[in-house]
């Protein structure tokens, strides 16, 4: 492991001239800061924490609060995971993920610790109940997921309501009709996931403008509860001619699901859906789909969290900002003809 010692001897400095350029505390000459900072470059030297943390009172590590419900589709959670941990690298913060299950006693045993800088909270919910354990603590916290209370707090997510109108948008400009909408499973609305009635109640309003039937049923999470699902909310609506999918499981096993029904998409049936790109290509999924905005989720919750624990002069007031949906159309939905009927 290299020391300060290594790094001193390589720049051909002391340790304490060392210590002064990583920690700014005296001021040294640029030539001697240049070679200093070539030979932590080129040794691949990592100033102690603990050591850091003393000096500047910061760990440079950010808390990632998270759970993985057995009742739900992991893949769907580690989409997040990973923009978050990367764009926390790209501003000098290292991730300490927490999957304990008590998240108030984690905020708290983590935060009067001192273990983090900051919190980054995944999977929120209506009520979400580590929101008062947050607001106790003196790190600050960003949300990326929408709560019933946003005030003085610090809140990233999808627009999840102008994500279904675009759908059905879409559809409706294609002349579909008759639509089926599977959302995440109950559990998910039982727990308190807002971005589901959101997307849900958005999608039947923007049907019901349109004169259009919707037919919003709940999908399941875990096979053969999926293929189980979809073959029986198809089987109920044999006239519909397009398919909203709002579930990451579901969309993740539609193809082989469609393709046992010998059904063809777009030329039996016109699916949508809502993803990220990275989901997409992990599962080979084909459909037009709206970006779930994972990486700008990710990228912007960090960048207003460091905001935060720096006290940058633009960090402003606590913000509840909403990412813009984007529609990617992959050519899975074609026109319907006018004439055709919804009726037996």
């Amino acid at each position: 492991m290299t020391t300060i010692g290594d790094v001193a001897r390589h720049a051909g400095v002391s340790r304490s001239t060392v210590s002064y350029a990583l920690s700014g505390k005296r001021t040294i000459s640029a030539e001697t800061r240049e070679r200093v900072e070539r030979a932590v470059a080129e040794l691949g030297f990592t100033p102690n924490a603990g050591a850091r943390a003393l000096k500047t009172s910061q760990t440079m590590v950010l808390g990632l609060l998270l759970q993985f419900h057995a009742d739900e589709f992991a893949p769907a959670m580690l989409q997040y995971v990973l923009p978050v941990s990367q764009a926390a690298r790209a501003e000098g913060y290292d991730i300490l993920m927490v999957t304990d299950p008590d998240g108030p006693r984690a905020i708290h045993r983590i935060g009067d610790s001192d273990m983090v800088d900051g919190f980054v909270l995944l999977d929120v919910t209506s009520e979400d109940p580590r929101i008062p354990s947050l607001r106790e603590v003196r790190q600050p916290g960003v949300l990326i997921g929408l709560p019933r209370d946003t005030r003085e707090l610090d809140v990233i997510d999808l627009d999840f309501g102008e994500a279904a109108r675009m759908l059905v948008d879409h559809l409706h400009e294609r002349g579909h009709r008759e639509i089926v909408l599977v959302s995440p499973p109950h559990h998910v609305v039982e727990r308190g996931g807002s971005y589901v009635w959101r997307f849900r109640d958005a999608a039947i309003e923007r049907a019901a403008r349109y004169g259009l039937q919707i037919h919003a049923s709940y999908g399941e999470s875990r096979s053969p509860a999926i293929g189980e699902s979809v073959n029986a909310i198809l089987d109920a609506h044999p006239y519909a001619t397009a398919l909203v999918v709002h579930n990451d499981a579901t969309i993740a096993a539609l193809p082989g699901i469609l393709r046992d029904r010998g059904l063809r998409v777009p030329d039996d049936l016109s699916v949508v859906s809502l993803y990220s790109r990275d989901f997409g290509e992990e599962f080979s999924l084909p459909f037009t789909a709206v970006e779930s905005a994972a990486d700008e989720l990710g990228r912007s919750g960090v960048a207003q969290l460091v905001r935060r624990i720096t006290r940058a002069p633009d960090a402003g007031p606590p913000v509840a900002r909403f990412v813009a949906p984007v529609l990617r159309d992959r050519g899975s939905t074609r026109p319907i003809h006018a004439t055709r009927s919804t009726n037996p």
